[in-house]
């Protein structure tokens, strides 16, 4: 009896042990995830997808959020965003991360990936209602350089998307709205050679805090 159970202890343990050696395995190679927000906004915008991540199973060490000044131009940002992607790149050792960027932080984010080595750095790209063709909603604020390079023919967005508007092997996504009164047009929100997908009637400030838009960046970048 007491050999039987010593068996039996046994193959408990060994069929258990894979069960919680896995997860640990995937959490090794899991990239780090950097957030970048959008014009008039801040690092908070993502709380909700934070919470969401966590509950998810990411640590606080894996998920980052970032401010800047969103009334400088994107060329500026986009320079800070290579600074503050080589310091989580120091911090967690990885060797790419992955960017989730909201509205107009999808441009600087591009920038920094097309023009700033971001190829080599970056491993998926979701762009959620960027405005990554412009928006005639931008000339309601032209009086910020940031407002007037998002207009629709300027000629950052025409740099930007001047050749291959997905470079690299960086895995590109992008969700948008079919009701989004800051995109428009909303297929501005898309990008050649992403996956695009529409996510129905949604707005502008939903599409970052939609619990169905968080699981498909979640299962995309995963």
């Amino acid at each position: 009896m007491r050999r039987s159970a010593r068996t039996a202890t046994l193959v408990a343990a060994l069929v258990v042990a894979p069960l919680v050696t896995t997860p640990q395995a995937h959490a090794a190679t899991r990239n780090p995830v950097l957030f970048v927000h959008g014009l008039s906004s801040s690092a908070s915008t993502w709380n909700t997808w934070v919470g969401k991540f966590k509950a998810d199973g990411y640590a606080d060490s894996e998920l980052f959020t970032w401010s800047y000044d969103w009334k400088q131009s994107n060329l500026t940002t986009a320079s800070q965003l290579r600074r503050k992607v080589d310091e989580i790149r120091a911090t967690t050792g990885a060797a790419k991360i992955d960017i989730v960027a909201h509205s107009m932080g999808a441009l600087n984010s591009r920038w920094y990936v097309k023009y700033g080595g971001g190829t080599s750095t970056v491993d998926d790209f979701v762009s959620v209602a960027g405005v990554n063709h412009g928006t005639d909603m931008s000339l309601f604020c032209s009086f910020y350089t940031s407002c007037r390079e998002m207009v629709a023919g300027s000629t950052f967005l025409k740099t930007l998307n001047s050749g291959d508007e997905t470079p690299g092997s960086v895995n590109y996504a992008t969700l948008w709205s079919t009701c989004d009164a800051m995109i428009n047009p909303d297929e501005s929100a898309k990008l050649d050679g992403a996956t695009n997908t529409s996510v129905g009637c949604k707005t502008h400030n939903a599409m970052n805090e939609n619990s169905d838009n968080y699981a498909k960046v979640r299962d995309f970048i995963a």
